[in-house]
């Protein structure tokens, strides 16, 4: 009975779950989700990874550095090179290599890093300074020109060009404007308020200095005309990106993601060294040299030789002690019976017999009461003294 009725509950469940099964895939409607990682790691590690990949699609050949160690290497014939990272610890020297081989043929992009200061009459920007143009705010120019009426798009910078109807429209950041006292420029482009581009000769090279790079990168290069500025500006050339790749440290990268294991790490590391150290407490002045009395280092002495030795030692010294005194005045002295050495010591001490036997006879290693033991010390003391 029990099998069959465990047979028909197995059969009922089996059809329960066929039933659901059924009815599921009928009602279900697959679909398809694209779902977006986001960039790369290669990407978030190097931001001008989209420009690098478009100009190799215009038959480009470019490669990236991370420092101007490389530029002995760089020939400067149809070279092309882009500083495009942080240039505030670039020294003179590293300047004056980089004007030497832009003289030599080169082309050279930088972006402009600091304003043109008037007080000191220079910027922070050594290489900027060379090349003999100023970085200012947009808002603080004196004259800014006329917004044209008919301009489409006041806030895009317009690069016009030879035997060109319409300009190119590039995404250069409008707050900074570049200057050109010594009209050095040979090409530019502005937006509607401001100067974001100038080409100036050098040597047998070119150098053109921009007020921002944001516009080449993977975020912006496919709006506007952006990309087509960076071809148009390397064409013919091999390309090379100079710019710091900035990664986070371990330590950085620890306290973003395990803050508390962090902390508990470092508070092991405390207490272990707490735990390890040498504690010491408040130093101790020197002890006086003469801080007892000799009566005091004799009492001291008694006292250890009495806990370490017991109470019958210190009676046997005694008498041994009265006995080699006596010994020493009456020659012969350990030759006599006891009966006889004990007659010589009192006529000796001028004590009783009786007096001498009681103080020299052989004692119970049994402990005293302290009563006893000082009236038995006090009395060899006194056989003692008057030898």
């Amino acid at each position: 009975m029990n099998r069959r009725l465990w047979l028909s509950v197995g059969a009922f469940i089996a059809l329960l779950v066929g039933a659901l099964s059924i009815y599921l895939y009928v009602k279900a409607t697959p679909y398809q989700v694209e779902i977006d990682h986001g960039p790369s790691p290669e990407a978030q590690a190097n931001p001008y990874l989209a420009a690098e990949h478009f100009l190799r699609k215009q038959g480009l050949l470019v490669s990236h550095a991370n420092s101007l160690d490389i530029l002995p290497t760089l020939k400067p014939h149809q070279r092309s090179l882009l500083l495009l990272g942080d240039r505030s610890n670039m020294s003179p020297r590293q300047v004056d290599q980089v004007l030497n081989w832009t003289r030599a043929g080169g082309r050279l992009l930088f972006v402009a890093e600091a304003l043109w200061d008037e007080k000191t009459g220079q910027s922070n920007d050594l290489l900027l300074d060379r090349v003999q143009l100023r970085q200012s705010l947009s808002k603080d120019l004196k004259e800014p020109p006329p917004d044209p009426e008919d301009d489409p798009y006041p806030k895009l910078t317009k690069l016009y060009l030879e035997n060109e109807e319409a300009p190119a429209y590039v995404g250069f950041n409008t707050e900074f404007h570049l200057d050109d006292p010594k009209n050095l420029a040979h090409a530019w482009a502005n937006s509607g308020k401001a100067t974001h581009m100038m080409q100036v000769a050098q040597g047998l090279g070119s150098i053109t200095v921009v007020t921002d790079a944001d516009l080449w990168k993977t975020p912006t290069i496919d709006q506007y005309d952006n990309a087509w500025l960076l071809w148009y500006l390397t064409a013919d050339t091999d390309v090379t990106l100079l710019f710091t790749t900035d990664h986070d440290s371990l330590l950085t990268l620890l306290w973003r993601n395990f803050p508390q294991a962090l902390v508990a790490l470092i508070a092991l590391i405390a207490l272990g060294f707490w735990h390890v150290g040498v504690r010491n407490g408040p130093l101790l002045e020197p002890a006086p040299r003469a801080r007892r009395q000799l009566q005091e280092h004799l009492r001291a002495s008694a006292d250890f030789m009495l806990r370490r030795n017991g109470q019958h030692s210190l009676l046997q010294a005694l008498q041994q002690d009265i006995l080699r005194r006596v010994r020493h005045r009456h020659p012969g002295f350990e030759q006599l019976g006891v009966a006889e050495q004990w007659l010589v010591l009192a006529r000796l001490t001028g004590h009783s017999t009786r007096a001498v036997s009681q103080a020299m006879s052989p004692r119970a290693k049994q402990r005293l009461p302290n009563a006893e033991f000082s009236r038995q010390v006090a009395q060899l003391q006194n056989l003692r003294n008057t030898l």
